[in-house]
């Protein structure tokens, strides 16, 4: 690799709206503008901002040249990410991808989902893959624009039976289920898994008699160091109080340096992510599913997704020794 292409790969990480959100700076640059002739142009945004709000509740509004962004290869080239096709997605019917582990910024669930970094339609022809992140993330003026031109959604109720309820088939919501909690285990080596509990993706499937499929991404806690706390110590308890508050991950964590991959910073570390996409659990439709279907159907996906890490796991560099931990 020559130092063009690495240049390129490490500058593509700033195009990353998780690493480099837009929003603190278009802020501050709105507010100088409001005291000067060009006042009206903030003023204009705010009113697009009001007659736009119900996008990110109705499937977001994708750009195909900014997914096919030549940024976005790029990016999943630093890594790099490899996408991983086991068996085939129909476009005759939707899909509810279930994306583990989230890690601190779900990178490998960003590139492969959101983006063409790794060539996912022409993997799955036919589908049209709509990630679904906090519904806070998509109203922070300057980052929303970002994240709905790459057909990123809401992760609310309404946003994804939106999704899941439009006429041509072939959807796929893809749901990073672990969330901000999650991401107080994303320890590299460990694989700990929040799903016991998280059964909402299960509801979504039945109503719409939609197929799940598991999704694991093989790296994704690799790429920042995590400060662990004790579960019974007082920062544990702390960290978990405001994701309670505050709905994200007070987590500690750090990767490299800006400019030298030996010192501390923000930047991700450049470490292998295989996104390993399993097969589809076919699902009934069911309006109203009781909570034994939900309970049966989670099961199987468990099942299903615990299976998937072990056929894979060690072709991906991990030890036959290494498991998963659902909490």
């Amino acid at each position: 690799m020559n130092c063009r292409e690495k240049s390129l790969q490490f500058h593509s990480l700033t195009q990353f709206p998780f690493s480099s959100s837009p929003a603190p700076f278009f802020a501050l640059v709105s507010c100088c503008l409001l005291l000067t002739s060009l006042w009206y142009l903030p003023v204009l945004y705010l009113v697009w901002l009001l007659l736009d709000w119900d996008t990110a509740q109705q499937g977001g509004r994708r750009s195909q040249w900014l997914k096919n962004c030549t940024v976005w290869k790029h990016l999943s080239d630093y890594f790099p990410i490899k996408l991983v096709k086991t068996a085939e997605l129909p476009p005759d019917r939707n899909y509810v991808l279930v994306s583990h582990p989230h890690g601190i910024i779900a990178v490998g669930s960003f590139c492969n989902f959101a983006t063409e970094g790794t060539g996912s339609s022409q993997l799955f022809p036919g589908l049209r893959f709509s990630l679904a992140v906090l519904n806070c993330l998509l109203y922070l003026p300057g980052h929303r624009e970002y994240f709905l031109s790459c057909g990123v959604c809401s992760v609310n109720r309404e946003s994804l039976d939106f999704v899941l309820s439009e006429p041509q088939l072939g959807r796929a919501v893809v749901i990073v289920v672990g969330g901000a909690n999650e991401a107080l285990y994303a320890i590299p080596g460990e694989h700990c898994l929040t799903l016991r509990n998280r059964k909402g993706f299960v509801r979504l499937a039945l109503r719409h008699g939609a197929s799940l499929v598991p999704v694991y991404s093989f790296g994704e806690n690799d790429i920042f160091r995590v400060k662990a706390f004790a579960p019974d110590s007082w920062q544990h308890l702390f960290q978990l109080t405001l994701k309670k508050l505050l709905s994200c991950s007070p987590c500690i964590f750090w990767g490299r340096g800006l400019f030298s991959a030996k010192s501390w910073g923000l930047v991700p570390l450049a470490r292998p992510i295989t996104t390993v996409v399993g097969r589809p659990i076919p699902v009934p439709q069911c309006s109203q599913p009781s909570e034994e279907q939900v309970d049966h159907y989670h099961t199987l996906y468990m099942k299903a997704l615990e299976q998937l890490f072990e056929e894979h796991k060690e072709r991906c560099g991990l030890p036959a020794s290494t498991h998963l931990t659902f909490i």
